[in-house]
């Protein structure tokens, strides 16, 4: 903290600018021009490496979530996240006049090539579910480390049968991640689709049928043609993968997934719920089934992790490791009301390493909850926001293991992970 109080004296970082410090983070990419500005919240945050060893930042953007500003932006990093450049607009209005907000996006690197590829949801003029998530899945590339871009294309997301039945209507999704890459070179992102007003009236995000889907980037590896991408919907059928809502048990609340290739080729998705776990699901057949989502525990048969419903991203390491990234409380914690209170019990963010283990229906054992980054319960934002880590990224390189995240949707900054916080000594081999 010594180091940022002489760069505040310096003007380097203001004065103003030390509140992000107060999770100490080990980079800074963004601090926003004050609390109420066009720049105020600033999330879902996704940095990824380039083979040229440039760091882009992909981020979503405007002065209040949802709002008709809402944008997406990116920032470039030469020196490994010391320093990086002004966000540049790559999809939306941040004028907000157009109405066609831009939200959520998701970048791909292809490693041979380094083209760049951008993903996100992109409004076309009609709202269903809410603006931000009714949209197109839109795609735009880059061939030059994200210096220049590609103009806009879109790619088809199957119908299901909480669709909106009009096959000319946008879905309702959101994914929040970056697609994954199998050992078989499959391309693969989760994300969440809700229930069209068509077929589900009445319901805000947090109350209508939600459930788990995938996309799979047929031929991304190898086409050079970016206009000739290809992309399959999984699983296969017309529903994806559900989990009852305790308050309404017609409803399914299955959000926002993660997954993982086990070293038997199974995948391994996590999702948050309503439930005050994160619960977990199994596919033997590359995504195109999967067995019924459950509780997912710190070992077999041990105690469920606990979790409000907020994003719990599981990530794997190069040497087998697993992090889960959670909040670690049942959405009852700083005196929140219940799992959907976001402003009180996304605090702090915790990491969990991860082991496989032998055994075929939880194949994962976890050491304990160790303290990731907090902010001391300081209020942000224009909701009074204290989340902390909602949305984050994680990658390896160069032998160190960076974690970017946001902290009350507002600052944009990034950890170096210690030794100590990955340590697995203790997890069995």
């Amino acid at each position: 903290m010594k180091r940022y109080a002489i760069l505040a004296m310096i003007g380097i970082v203001s004065l103003a600018g030390c509140d992000a410090l107060v999770s100490r983070p080990d980079r800074i990419v963004y601090i926003p021009a004050g609390w109420k500005g066009p720049d105020a919240t600033n999330q879902h945050f996704i940095v990824v490496p380039t083979p040229k060893r440039t760091f882009l930042a992909f981020w979503t953007q405007a002065h209040v979530e949802n709002g008709p500003d809402q944008h997406v932006v990116m920032s470039r990093s030469d020196d490994q996240g010391g320093t990086w450049t002004r966000p540049l607009t790559l999809a939306g209005d941040p004028s907000g006049k157009s109405g066609r907000i831009a939200s959520w996006q998701m970048p791909f690197v292809v490693p041979h090539s380094g083209r760049v590829y951008l993903f996100w949801n992109q409004n076309v003029g009609v709202v269903d579910a809410r603006e931000d998530t009714t949209g197109a899945l839109a795609c735009r590339w880059s061939d030059d480390d994200g210096r220049t871009w590609s103009d806009v294309r879109t790619l088809p997301i199957r119908k299901s049968a909480i669709s909106d039945p009009d096959p000319n209507a946008p879905e309702n999704w959101v994914a929040y991640q970056g697609p994954i890459i199998t050992r078989s070179g499959e391309v693969m992102v989760g994300f969440t689709r809700w229930a069209s007003k068509k077929v589900q009236p009445k319901g805000g995000l947090f109350d209508r049928d939600s459930e788990i889907w995938f996309l799979r980037f047929d031929n991304i590896l190898s086409e050079s043609d970016p206009t000739k991408l290809r992309v399959t919907t999984l699983p296969d059928g017309d529903h994806g993968l559900r989990v009852q809502s305790p308050d309404n048990p017609e409803v399914s609340v299955a959000q926002e997934p993660t997954f993982q290739e086990l070293s038997d080729g199974r995948l391994i998705a996590v999702m948050r719920t309503r439930t005050g776990y994160v619960h977990y699901a199994l596919s033997a057949d590359g995504g195109h089934t999967w067995d019924q989502p459950r509780p997912l525990r710190f070992a077999p048969g041990g105690p469920p992790i606990p979790q409000p419903l907020a994003s719990s991203p599981l990530y794997k390491l190069r040497d087998g490791r697993y992090l889960l990234i959670f909040h670690n409380n049942r959405g009852d914690a700083f005196g929140a009301k219940g799992v959907a209170d976001s402003a009180k019990n996304r605090r702090p963010v915790f990491v969990a390493v991860g082991r496989e283990v032998a055994d075929k229906d939880h194949p994962l054992v976890f050491s304990r909850p160790r303290l990731l980054a907090d902010n001391n319960g300081r209020t942000g934002g224009r909701k009074g926001t204290t989340q902390i880590g909602t949305y984050p990224s994680l990658f390896e390189f160069e032998g160190r293991v960076y974690f970017w995240y946001p902290d009350r949707k507002h600052y944009l900054l990034g950890k170096i992970l210690t030794a100590e916080l990955l340590d697995d000594a203790g997890l069995p081999r």
